[in-house]
């Protein structure tokens, strides 16, 4: 590694802190610490709009992947719950987990909270098959990804307010996403 790597390196270093900072934003619900997610990737964008070739080194293009690949996956969860939390104000309450607002007098079941849990998994699920559908090449995946995601989801978007929340969030969780995997593909 020589000094005209030590760009690259700070964006691995931050990646890295930004994963750390997202993942605790997750569990303290502190969601504006996810916002620190954007500088690695942003640097990255500005390092390579800038024509800042990063390093050969084999290791470190595989930690720098390795690292993106989970801020595109961890991060996108508070990215979403922090501009929903901040767009939409829903006089309803509302399900932290999948934005989709819920009945408050309905007895809550074992399969009501499955599916309330269900909708963190489906959004690291959504950003990680995103991830990997652009590495291969295929962003005509991205379709079938929203497709299974609006199937799934269909019966509980019965309200506009419950849809345009399922809109924001998905566009904000595949946004994210794609802009992370954007610093390795281009």
């Amino acid at each position: 590694m020589s000094t005209t790597d030590i760009p690259w390196l700070a964006v691995l270093g931050l990646g890295a802190a930004g994963l750390a900072l997202a993942v605790v934003a997750t569990i303290r619900r502190t969601y504006w610490l996810a916002l620190f997610s954007l500088v690695p990737v942003c640097g990255g964008l500005l390092l390579d709009s800038l024509q800042i070739s990063r390093p050969n080194d084999p290791v470190f293009l595989v930690l720098l992947g390795v690292c993106l690949v989970a801020l595109a996956t961890v991060a996108g969860s508070p990215l979403v719950s922090l501009v929903m939390t901040n767009i939409t104000k829903l006089p309803e309450p509302v399900d932290a987990n999948a934005g989709i607002p819920r009945d408050e007098n309905a007895a809550p079941t074992a399969t009501s909270q499955q599916i309330l849990r269900g909708g963190a998994t489906i959004g690291y699920l959504e950003r990680f098959a995103l991830v990997g559908s652009l590495l291969v090449g295929q962003a005509a995946a991205v379709a079938i990804i929203v497709g299974i995601k609006g199937l799934g989801r269909f019966t509980e978007l019965d309200t506009s307010v419950a849809r345009e929340r399922f809109i924001i969030g998905t566009l904000v969780s595949l946004t994210w996403a794609a802009l992370c995997i954007s610093v390795l593909v281009v």
